[in-house]
């Protein structure tokens, strides 16, 4: 792997992406050149003596027409400067490589392993804390049940694959197994209408609507917004997300991995909102590794209730700790 400053080795059409679309995260920035991943980007670095003392966190942020770092942003604001915290563009978002190209469970996983590889090679070979939040979960649990010495703990927002449907599809899930439409891909993929199609999906008025989704309530975040605004109106911001329709980045076995993890597990899920289905949690919920708080919000609490939320977090790691 290399790694390099994203002005330096970046090409034209970087360049004149990155030009038009501020970063999602304050902080050192640093690009990762993965063969297996590509070029994806990490925000963050190693802190001062004040949080010299606490293994590194990793932030994961969900997928969807509009992800990027920034969900992950208050978390991230929260730690900076208190101890090693990083947060990654997953492949095909952000300022990471946006190539058309086959966006996959595995191609996602790899990324967050390649983030953890260069995390260690700055902090030492200590294990991780790891949040991620939505369908960045199954990636994270799928990275934790590969690599399970890399990660002290995992935190799970809102995480998919616990309703009804998706339980009963891993019950004879093959490991790896996707939801995939290639029709709908193909559909999608359309030169006709391919980026005309997702600039309608991602107008401001869309945004909005399906934020409203996300957190349950006329109330959203403004910035989150305006952000997500600029992000899908970049070159091959479409890419991904019409992978992520076409359901190749579910993974049918997303219970058994989540089942799978051996290390303390923590889950953070509200109440509103379309985001809600998690019936089946109660597969996991008597594990004694696993542990799980419900917020009064949406499906991003730690963007509607911050210090709740941090303050659970810690009492969940002060946990680990003791043990």
């Amino acid at each position: 792997m290399q790694r390099s400053s994203s002005v330096e080795n970046a090409g034209g059409a970087v360049l004149a992406r990155e030009a038009a679309m501020p970063a999602p995260l304050a902080g050192k920035r640093v690009e990762l050149a993965d063969k297996r991943v590509g070029r994806i980007v990490l925000y963050g670095e190693a802190p001062g003596s004040s949080g010299a003392t606490a293994p590194p966190l990793l932030l994961v942020h969900s997928v969807n027409a509009a992800a990027t770092a920034y969900e992950m942003k208050p978390l991230f604001e929260h730690y900076r400067g208190r101890r090693a915290v990083y947060a990654l563009d997953l492949p095909g978002f952000g300022l990471s490589d946006r190539s058309d190209r086959a966006y996959t469970p595995r191609l996602m996983t790899d990324a967050i392993h390649a983030a953890v590889r260069e995390i260690q090679r700055d902090c030492g070979d200590a294990a991780l804390d790891i949040v991620a939040l939505s369908l960045g979960c199954e990636f994270a649990a799928r990275a934790a049940t590969e690599t399970p010495n890399a990660f002290r703990s995992v935190a799970l927002i809102s995480p998919t694959g616990f309703d009804r449907r998706a339980a009963r599809a891993a019950q004879h899930a093959p490991a790896d197994g996707t939801r995939a439409m290639p029709w709908l891909l193909g559909l999608l993929n359309f030169p006709l209408w391919k980026r005309g199609f997702f600039a309608a999906l991602t107008s401001r008025a869309s945004i909005r609507f399906f934020l409203r989704k996300t957190f349950g309530a006329k109330e959203i975040d403004e910035d989150l917004l305006e952000y997500d605004y600029i992000t899908t109106h970049q070159p091959g911001a479409e890419n991904a997300p019409y992978y992520f329709v076409s359901g190749y980045l579910f993974s049918t076995d997303a219970i058994k991995l989540y089942q799978n993890l051996s290390m303390p597990v923590w889950m953070a899920h509200g109440v509103r909102g379309d985001f809600v289905d998690y019936e089946e949690k109660r597969l996991v919920q008597r594990l004694p590794n696993w542990s799980i708080s419900v917020f009064q919000t949406g499906a991003m609490p730690h963007f509607e209730k911050p210090v709740e939320f941090v303050a659970l977090y810690e009492i969940f790691l002060n946990r680990i700790v003791q043990i």
